[in-house]
């Protein structure tokens, strides 16, 4: 597997990002919905990374600068065909490094509070991300947690 940056321009991409919207939106009332849209996902201030093995798109991750040393981990996202086989875990590690050699100081994240969302939640406190207050822009909802890490 090989973690490359992505533009956004293939029907893949658009695919899984539009199938990881339709999911959030089934799971998460529409004003706890934090999940970008590809043009929002083509910002200046985002990088966004694929995943591929072979010649297949498995999964994709991005990084939001905030500021000159924060950012937030967006668009998490693995073929549902390939949960449990590494790909989060390899992503995350990429996104944590990329962020170090950005300059970044801290990652930080939300997702949701719900049962569904337990898996993402352990993997991030795998990865020493530790629960936090909202930052940036979110505000305390019963739908969303957030989690932060130094690196």
């Amino acid at each position: 597997m090989r973690v490359v940056v992505d533009d956004l321009s293939g029907p893949e991409i658009a695919e899984l990002l539009a199938e990881h919207l339709e999911q959030m939106r089934a799971i998460t009332p529409l004003e706890s919905k934090h999940a970008l849209d590809l043009d929002e996902l083509r910002k200046p201030e985002v990088t966004f990374w694929s995943a591929i093995d072979g010649d297949v798109l498995v999964g994709c991750a991005a990084i939001k600068r905030l500021d000159a040393g924060h950012a937030e981990v967006k668009s998490m996202r693995t073929r549902p065909a390939r949960t449990r086989g590494g790909v989060a875990s390899m992503l995350l590690a990429h996104l944590i490094d990329e962020a170090r050699r950005m300059g970044l100081s801290r990652l930080s994240l939300e997702t949701g509070s719900a049962e569904f969302f337990l898996p993402a939640r352990k993997l991030y406190e795998k990865f020493g991300f530790d629960y936090c207050e909202p930052f940036a822009d979110y505000r305390p909802d019963p739908h969303s947690v957030f989690m932060t890490r130094q690196i």
